[in-house]
């Protein structure tokens, strides 16, 4: 049995790996490729992004139907990443909800996941080498609110994930209160979440798109360092660079965006490596 792609510290020691979760024209993909992880397969269902990121990921392995997968059958990677539908999510849809057909394929996603990393455990493997060590969700912030009572349905995000590694736990709500970004939520030393709300016009794209960014780690405590650190950046306030003039162009690192989104381009783990993250351009 290999070792790889973590030392025992749980930091990146290999080539990283990465399985896309209705994958569409290959977002997920795509921004792996930029930072040096390896996409390994995706499921996607409609045949025209099939096509798409058949001819930008040739080696990519596409598995169809994610409701017809066995995860612990799929090549195990070290990430799986997925932005589940998110019709019944958004204030703009019927909000069904989780119940809904569409947007409760989330717990699919959930499900790939699990079975992934009880095959591992079968094949010997424990703690941070458990393939998949990170899970990614993408969402509408209306999820924050869906439900009822209000915001049930991403409390429900959390305790799926938690019970991916330990079963049967409850997690608690934010009900009188609204759930909001940034977030976190941990469970002793091995299991972390953390998300935040991104805003796509500080990321180079000319369209103002709020979308939630879930991270979880079944290894340890990193969720929250992928998500927030804020090391190497251009005007980092630590640093006492002054007053920015323009925000940066491209990585759009905007220290007024209220939704505290600031791109990573060279974060660095305490121990000096971990997960790529956007390298400067």
């Amino acid at each position: 049995m290999d070792a790889r792609p973590y030392t025992q510290d749980g930091c990146a020691s290999g080539e990283i790996t990465m399985g896309s979760l209705f994958d569409g024209i290959g977002g997920f993909p795509l921004a792996a490729v930029m930072v040096g992880i390896k996409p390994v397969w995706a499921s996607e269902i409609e045949a025209f992004p099939i096509e798409v990121t058949k001819v930008h990921f040739p080696d990519m392995i596409h598995v169809g139907d994610i409701t017809k997968l066995d995860g612990a059958k799929l090549p195990p990677v070290d990430i799986i990443c997925g932005g589940s539908p998110c019709q019944d999510l958004s204030v703009a849809g019927a909000r069904a909800g989780l119940a809904g057909a569409r947007s409760g394929l989330f717990m699919e996603q959930c499900r790939v996941v699990k079975e992934m990393r009880n095959a591992d455990i079968r094949r010997g493997r424990t703690a941070v080498s458990v393939r998949p060590r990170f899970m990614v969700w993408e969402n509408v912030p209306g999820a924050f609110s869906s439900g009822e009572p209000k915001g049930e349905d991403f409390r429900i995000v959390i305790e799926e994930i938690l019970r991916i590694k330990y079963g049967s736990l409850y997690a608690p709500g934010s009900y009188p209160w609204t759930w909001g970004s940034p977030g976190e939520s941990l469970l002793g030393d091995d299991l972390s979440i953390a998300w935040r709300t991104l805003n796509a016009q500080y990321w180079g794209v000319p369209q103002r798109r709020n979308r939630i960014f879930l991270v979880a780690d079944f290894g340890g405590q990193c969720a929250s360092w992928i998500l927030f650190d804020k090391k190497g950046l251009p005007g980092d306030p630590e640093k006492g660079e002054g007053e920015r003039e323009a925000p940066a162009e491209a990585a759009g690192a905007c220290p007024d965006d209220p939704s505290g989104a600031y791109p990573i381009e060279c974060g660095e783990h305490p121990c000096g490596k971990f997960i790529p993250h956007q390298p400067k351009k």
